[in-house]
């Protein structure tokens, strides 16, 4: 079964068409991550497919219609991490990873035993426990990013989206925070659909790849068959060698011949 179905996906932002036309399906359990230079829709993509912003054509989550479904049940069934969260000031991180729980809690509410204990293991999958009562201001960019995740996990959704979720984050944090929803996928049974910047990465860890250009669709299919040299120069503008690589091609980027 599907747990996302994207069909003619349009968004205009001010008037200007950013997303033309966009189709995807993404299987229950997939990872699957857009790429495509600046400019090319992917963020606007993935927070209309969030259900974040306005958006024309269809979108259903696990057989059902995002227009359909009222503001709770839609945080019960995705959660999303964008690339700059809005963050309270001075907020500790557990209170912030229980934000996740917000959808589970009645209108003037308190928390259930239940909320506590979904972000206390969810602090404990990310390895935060001893950051729980740090102020969330205080942490490294990895740490941090570690805390978004921590947050989307507790919120028990079983689609996850990520907007580029190494950026800003050096390479040794980038490889961490992905390991991490990896591994959390298999033993959570998640669905991912990210996007991501950094080529190589994104196609070490996707199932599949998609890729815009001008807010349009024109490369999808394995890491393989869309980290091809022609494509990157083409939508890129890019001189690349791909190498083969132990879980997927490997983008090099190579400098222009001399124009004489």
């Amino acid at each position: 079964m599907s747990a996302i179905v994207v069909e003619n996906l349009t968004v205009r932002l001010d008037g200007t068409l950013i997303v033309d036309g966009v189709d995807l399906d993404v299987a229950q359990g997939e990872w699957v991550t857009v790429i495509g230079p600046n400019g090319a829709g992917k963020s606007t993509a993935l927070r209309a497919i969030g259900g974040l912003l306005p958006f024309g054509g269809t979108i259903r989550w696990n057989g059902r219609a995002v227009g359909e479904m009222h503001r709770r049940e839609r945080a019960k069934a995705v959660a999303t991490v964008l690339q700059s969260p809005v963050v309270p000031p001075a907020v500790r991180v557990f209170d912030y990873v229980l934000l996740g729980r917000t959808p589970y809690i009645p209108p003037l509410g308190r928390e259930s035993a239940a909320d506590l204990a979904a972000a206390d293991e969810a602090l404990a999958a990310l390895d935060l426990v001893p950051f729980a009562g740090r102020r969330l201001d205080t942490l490294s960019g990895g740490e941090k990013q570690r805390v978004f995740l921590a947050r989307a996990l507790a919120q028990g959704a079983g689609i996850l989206l990520l907007d580029e979720p190494t950026s800003a984050l050096d390479i040794g944090h980038q490889q961490e925070v992905l390991e991490l929803v990896d591994r959390l996928r298999s033993s959570r049974g998640l669905t991912v659909l990210a996007t991501m910047h950094d080529l190589s990465t994104a196609g070490e860890y996707a199932d599949r790849m998609v890729l815009l250009s001008g807010g349009r669709v024109v490369a999808a299919g394995s890491p393989s068959e869309v980290l091809t040299e022609e494509n990157l120069a083409e939508h890129y503008r890019v001189r690349v060698r791909i190498i083969p690589g132990d879980h997927g091609p490997l983008v090099v980027a190579v400098r222009p011949l001399p124009a004489w």
